[in-house]
């Protein structure tokens, strides 16, 4: 079931921001500019939420840093 949750998590990540989490072989976040940090966190808030969290730090198990 936890395996469903990580890709899920990395589907969605990728739907939002249209690129690869961490995670699967995107970008990591201190590859990022200021604008892509934004939607980067956009989307772990997002994605937090509909996992039924509150902390973006979660989404760190789910799509890497």
């Amino acid at each position: 079931m936890h395996g469903l949750r990580h890709a899920y998590a990395q589907q969605r990540y990728q739907e939002i921001t249209g690129w690869k989490s961490p995670a699967a072989g995107g970008p990591q976040s201190s590859q990022l500019n200021a604008e892509s940090k934004k939607t980067d966190l956009d989307a772990r808030l997002m994605i937090s939420k509909e996992l039924g969290h509150e902390r973006e730090q979660i989404t760190a198990v789910y799509l890497g840093r």
